[in-house]
């Protein structure tokens, strides 16, 4: 009998733990790209640069991470019509550095993964420049195809750690605009270490 009841509440935990994975599995709908915006006029030697993650919003961000989640940069270097694109942030008290490349496509401010061979389970990645100014602020966004799930994210860019509280409203606004709530927005805490070197 006790073995019996055993056997059911492995059983029953295991249904839990199952019916709890697939709720963090649902993810928000990644929008048709389409609906995106893109930089009209797009120029790519202004944008490249360093530039500040001074937001962050996605279907697999959550608000949980905001306390522990450090703002990083992303370096744009331009090279024959691709960017190498150099993301610094600060991993476990070290700087990691995560390089990789954006091939232009016909669309100018969209860009796909180059090399996409070299990242295992990824079936596609775009990028698109939303709005920028080059000068001060970039709205950024990422759509990444891995295994058969939609993921997407959007950044908001800045040459400077801090930005104006109207370009932070307008993030937020795309970022609603795209499905997300505010549970999917957070802003990287400003860090001194590996960004600023």
């Amino acid at each position: 009998m006790s073995l019996g009841l055993l056997w059911l509440g492995l059983t029953m935990l295991g249904a839990l733990h199952t019916q709890a994975q697939d709720s963090k599995e649902k993810l928000i709908p990644a929008p048709p790209l389409l609906r995106v915006p893109l930089q009209p006029d797009f120029q790519d030697d202004q944008f490249q640069g360093k530039w500040y993650v001074v937001g962050l919003a996605g279907n697999a961000v959550s608000k949980e991470e905001q306390g522990q989640f450090t703002m990083y940069t992303t370096t744009y270097e331009l090279k024959d019509h691709s960017y190498n694109v150099t993301s610094t942030l600060l991993r476990n008290g070290k700087c990691d550095y995560w390089i990789r490349t954006f091939v232009l496509t016909s669309q100018p401010g969209q860009f796909a993964l180059g090399n996409i061979n070299r990242y295992p389970g990824i079936q596609s990645y775009t990028v698109r420049v939303v709005t920028t100014n080059y000068n001060q602020f970039a709205i950024v966004f990422f759509k990444k195809v891995s295994e058969n799930k939609e993921y997407f994210k959007t950044t908001l860019y800045g040459r400077t750690k801090e930005l104006p509280p109207e370009l932070k409203e307008n993030f937020i606004r795309f970022a609603k605009s795209l499905g997300l709530t505010e549970d999917h927005i957070i802003y990287p805490v400003p860090i001194d270490q590996c960004i600023d070197d």
